[in-house]
């Protein structure tokens, strides 16, 4: 009898939990909404947001952050910093949100893909991830200052890739789009390679075969996986634009954005390949049999210096794109 008292009292709370967040995501919706009439009011030039807009870019974020803290893919730190970012990029573009919302939920889901063989590879591996607020802002910085660059530039809204009408838009839009990519297609090439991959991982640097786990070691089937991954990301953005953007007709193609997509994620994950090889120390160390990240006595060093970690090397790499890759496509998109 008493048991069954708790679980009813648990799931009272549970409710009353969940009616207090939605008053107060509410709450928060209409006074940001309050604060956008007075600022069109004051400056004349702005248009208010929607407060709609408003309550979706609070409460989507907050239900997701939630899930994911319950699933362990982050911890309280992540699950604060990911709130930040998905509340930017929600409110700059429902596409910015959908292309964010494939590379964390695939990723997620990859990261506890195959955990028995990576446990036995990776001498840091983490039950279901567990990404800090250091990791989201290593993956999520970069597109959350594109977000807010864009606001600036047009306002919240959803506008087609349109170089023509619409360029610097277009170009911070792409830009987004190929830091979250890359992203993508690193952690797709670093979950899917080691537990597919029938062949040991080769260094980029050299093209010899290296210990799986090893910082720079790259194999076919996590370069295809990488490319897949931004391609995801992509589609996610592409299809979110077709529901959402009314005269998607009278702007260029959007159909490239899936193809760029992939590009980014393929040369993301070479570069960060690229970038491990150089700047991360990967020595293999006997007494576990595993490759690790730090020099002790028991170590080998296979390739690298010590000068980045991996969160700084994934946090290069997405700039890098982000800011080279909107170029090559501003010449090559179909008009």
């Amino acid at each position: 009898m008493g048991s069954k008292r708790e679980v009813l009292t648990q799931e009272y709370i549970k409710m009353m939990t969940d009616m207090i967040v939605l008053c107060v995501t509410l709450a928060l919706s209409l006074f940001f909404w309050v604060v956008s009439l007075t600022m069109s009011a004051v400056s004349g030039n702005l248009q208010p947001v929607s407060p709609w807009r408003w309550l979706f870019s609070i409460l989507v974020p907050l239900m997701l952050t939630a899930r994911a803290l319950r699933r362990r893919s982050l911890d309280r730190s992540g699950a604060l910093a990911a709130l930040l970012v998905g509340f930017v990029l929600t409110m700059a573009n429902y596409s910015f949100f959908s292309a964010l919302l494939a590379f964390f939920i695939t990723s997620s889901r990859l990261t506890r893909w195959g955990a028995a063989k990576k446990k036995k590879i990776d001498a840091d591996y983490k039950e279901g991830g567990q990404r800090n607020w250091v990791q989201v802002f290593c993956n999520g910085g970069a597109p959350t200052e594109l977000a807010l660059l864009y606001m600036i530039e047009v306002g919240p809204g959803e506008i087609p890739i349109d170089f023509s009408n619409q360029y610097s838009a277009s170009w911070m839009s792409l830009s987004l789009l190929g830091a979250l990519a890359c992203s993508a297609g690193d952690t797709w090439a670093s979950e899917v390679g080691p537990v597919l991959s029938e062949t040991p991982p080769r260094l980029i640097t050299t093209w010899k075969e290296v210990p799986a786990g090893t910082n720079g070691g790259v194999t076919p089937v996590g370069l295809v996986a990488s490319f897949l991954g931004g391609a995801a990301v992509g589609v996610a953005y592409f299809v979110t634009q077709l529901v959402t953007v009314s005269d998607l007709h009278l702007a260029d193609p959007q159909w490239p954005i899936v193809v760029y997509g992939g590009v980014a994620g393929l040369l993301g994950s070479v570069l960060d390949s690229f970038l491990g090889a150089h700047m991360q120390y990967s020595g293999f160390d006997a007494s576990i049999g595993k490759v690790v990240s730090s020099e002790s006595a028991t170590t080998q060093r296979i390739c690298g210096k010590p000068i980045l970690d991996n969160n700084a090397v994934n946090l290069f790499s997405s700039v890098l794109i982000a800011l080279f890759l909107p170029g090559m496509a501003w010449g090559a998109w179909p008009r």
